[in-house]
């Protein structure tokens, strides 16, 4: 299936490492110019992994996704390198690195940097993409947030919550855009084996008696049989084919929605 996607320029947050370089490896597949944003200063050296192993044209861009300024630049930056930017997926994003069960393992300090970087970062980018878009008449906007924010997992409260409220802006951001040609869209990735991931076991080991301390793989391969239907781990790829499905015109009636990648982890009707 060919999702046009060849020569159109991609920008993805929180884009060097887990999934949101798996999106930027799908995109690059595709034949899209990619923007890797990230605030780790390796990011330059991972837009150059994938573009030695797709051939296509990527860059990396070191930007703090709180900071409007360095966002601004770094439009600027991705412009001048890409051109004028089609799609927009938006993956930054933090947990506290607290066991939050129950909430009150977490102190209200805990929810500062959080809500920061998940919620005030969706903002930021929004409102610094979306004038362009509007400008240009088209464009797309994927946020990935998590089924954590459709369950009230208990797990992270603020990471939890911040992901319902990706959901939310989302769905005022797709009703907003809507006329002027631009779909906006939330991806909800289900258990992905990520450094986030691994830091939530973490925070709940480091809470157990010493014997009752599990391995990771333990631990999360016995979540996974539990709460997953399908009974695997999703992988980032998994997410990336999703998103860069519904950047594409083969999703051209999709606005608005939140999709689920999750092995049937939450299911609605």
């Amino acid at each position: 299936m060919d999702l046009h996607l060849k020569g159109k320029v991609a920008v993805v947050t929180g884009a060097a490492s887990g999934i949101g370089r798996g999106i930027a490896e799908g995109f690059a597949a595709e034949g899209a110019c990619v923007a890797l944003w990230d605030r780790t200063e390796s990011v330059t050296a991972t837009a150059a992994e994938i573009a030695k192993a797709t051939g296509a044209k990527v860059a990396g861009f070191s930007v703090d996704v709180t900071d409007c300024d360095a966002i601004s630049h770094a439009l600027s930056a991705t412009e001048a390198a890409l051109g004028p930017v089609d799609h927009l997926v938006h993956a930054a994003a933090i947990g506290s690195g607290k066991f939050g069960f129950p909430f009150t393992n977490l102190h209200p300090e805990d929810w500062k940097r959080v809500i920061d970087v998940n919620i005030h970062g969706m903002v930021n980018v929004a409102h610094a993409f979306a004038p362009r878009m509007i400008d240009r008449k088209r464009g797309t906007m994927v946020f990935i947030a998590s089924v954590a924010g459709q369950i009230g997992s208990q797990t992270d409260p603020p990471y939890s919550a911040s992901k319902a409220a990706n959901i939310n802006f989302a769905q005022c951001l797709a009703k907003d855009l809507a006329p002027h040609g631009i779909r906006v869209n939330t991806c909800c990735p289900g258990m992905v084996q990520t450094p986030l991931n691994r830091s939530i076991w973490q925070a709940w080991n480091d809470q157990q008696p010493e014997g009752q301390k599990r391995t990771y793989e333990d631990w999360a391969g016995e979540k996974v049989q539990k709460v997953v239907p399908l009974g695997r781990w999703q992988q980032p790829s998994d997410i990336a084919d999703m998103v860069v499905f519904l950047t594409s015109d083969r999703a051209a009636h999709v606005t608005g929605q939140t999709i689920n990648v999750d092995g049937g982890f939450v299911m609605h009707w």
